[in-house]
């Protein structure tokens, strides 16, 4: 019996229902376009459901359990291991979701004005698409399918069925021995998450950790994490995984030693895969590369009619820089301006204890480009409140060229809470003289970055020349 097709006619048309789609469909329909939205999955996407808001959870609960190991030098308690009730845990990640997933769901996209389909979507021509029963039409596509976890070419891996970031979160049971593969921000806030939950964790790295951060910051961090009790391995290779009665075993090689290492749970944390399967690309003429779906800095694929937004585009993988494509696109495909993207304050923040965050350029990267470069990095050793709370590890780094502010990365807690002044700064240019002249209330973390801005003008300042003005001037004076 054939199925009828019902066509759809529409201004704009969302395939993925994640960050970027939702941030695109939402902005056009509230500007009155007739906007069609199709998602085969869950609503919110990976950010909602197997990423951002589960792992913040996470990280929540491995915090307060750490803060009861850690009250004793305040005078509290006697420092007894916290009970760490996972089944609990469990509850309160999915809890959390729950709790955020209406502003995503179907129900509130329908009340804005979206008609959304739950369907496979799929291109059958430069300007149609086929979902289900439906054929649409639309002015603009927005391809937003978002990423899933890639499984490294380690023989045996894939045959154990390891954990990623789809399914961790499910896990109603603690583990005893959790075998990370990838040292990069997923794998070391689990790393760090789960051993403050009470499981034995090892990470393994091809590389070194966070290697898109400054040296400095890597350096804090790995020796954080070992001070915690992870058995971390960098420039190491994992050899023959294969899971036995006592549980998955493997061989670590480094360029010292082969260490054996028995878990009971692998999870894989090793990059990203861009979701373009299946989606009848080359029948819309979109071109695709290594990374994803190839677009210029209007996010416009090779057919000028579809967009890609969020991790689909080959760049940034942040659920921020998702809903900024979700910005980019409703200028370009609504009020037709030329938006384009623009990298040069982009912020990203791995959430570990202490946090990274980081906002343009870092040091090395500022070299390569060839700029006139100096540094500026304050200790949190000198901020009265880090004192206080007894957190005086980390620090800030400012790159700078003249006064001019190319990069800044904070190390340090809440250190994500304070970056996004560094972001106005660079995106706004703002003076850095405006940063050094500021109030800041005391006492606070963020007063830090008033004392780096007004490291760069201390010799300026208290140097010879302003000294014999001084003189000068008190001679002069009645």
């Amino acid at each position: 019996m054939a199925v009828s097709t019902h066509v759809i006619d529409c201004d704009v048309c969302v395939i993925g229902g994640g960050s970027a789609g939702l941030s695109a469909a939402a902005g056009a329909a509230q500007l009155g376009a007739r906007v069609v939205l199709i998602e085969r999955g869950e609503m919110g996407g990976d950010c909602l459901n197997t990423g951002c808001v589960p792992s913040k959870s996470l990280i929540a609960a491995a915090h307060a359990a750490h803060a009861y190991r850690s009250a004793l030098p305040f005078g509290i308690g006697e420092g007894q291991e916290p009970i760490v009730d996972f089944p609990i845990v469990h509850r309160h990640i999915h809890d959390v979701i729950a709790s955020i997933a209406p502003h995503d769901s179907v129900e509130r996209f329908e009340s804005l004005g979206v008609q959304v389909l739950k369907e496979t979507a799929r291109f059958v021509s430069p300007t149609e698409v086929e979902a289900g029963p439906y054929r649409i039409r639309a002015r603009r596509f927005a391809i937003a399918t978002g990423s899933r976890a890639v499984v490294p070419p380690v023989p045996g891996l894939r045959e154990l069925d390891p954990l990623t970031n789809e399914s961790i979160f499910d896990l109603t049971e603690r583990p005893d021995h959790l075998l990370i593969v990838g040292g990069g921000p997923i794998g070391l806030e689990m790393a760090q998450a789960f051993r403050r939950l009470g499981s034995q964790v090892t990470v393994v790295d091809v590389g070194t950790i966070l290697p898109r951060d400054e040296p400095e910051a890597a350096e804090l961090v790995r020796t954080r994490l070992r001070d915690e009790g992870i058995a971390l391995y960098e420039n190491a290779k994992l050899l023959d995984p294969a899971r036995g009665e006592s549980g998955i075993s493997a061989t670590i090689e480094t360029a010292m030693a082969l260490t054996p290492v028995i878990a009971s749970h692998v999870l894989v944390a090793a990059g990203r895969r861009p979701n373009i399967e299946n989606l009848g690309l080359e029948a819309a003429g979109v071109k695709t590369g290594p990374k994803g779906i190839q677009v210029d800095s209007r996010l416009r694929t090779s057919n000028r009619r579809i967009f890609a937004l969020g991790d689909v585009a080959g760049g940034p993988q942040f659920t921020h820089i998702a809903g900024y494509h979700g910005g980019i696109f409703i200028r370009n495909a609504l009020f037709g301006l030329p938006a384009k993207v623009d990298y040069a304050a982009l912020p990203w923040v791995t959430y570990l204890d202490p946090e990274v965050a980081h906002v343009g350029m870092t040091e090395a990267e500022a070299r390569k480009n060839q700029r006139r470069v100096t540094t500026i990095s304050e200790s949190f050793e000198e901020i009265d409140r880090a004192r206080a709370e007894k957190r005086t590890e980390g620090f800030i780094k400012l790159v700078l060229e003249g006064s001019k502010v190319l990069g800044v990365t904070i190390v340090g807690p809440h250190a994500g809470e304070m970056i996004s002044l560094w972001g106005l700064v660079i995106s706004g240019k703002v003076p850095l003289s405006a940063v050094a002249s500021m109030i800041a209330p005391y006492p606070t973390l963020a007063e830090i970055s008033k004392r780096a801005a007004g490291a760069y003008y201390k010799p300026r300042i208290f140097g010879s020349l302003p000294r014999a003005l001084v003189g000068l001037v008190q001679k002069a004076l009645p």
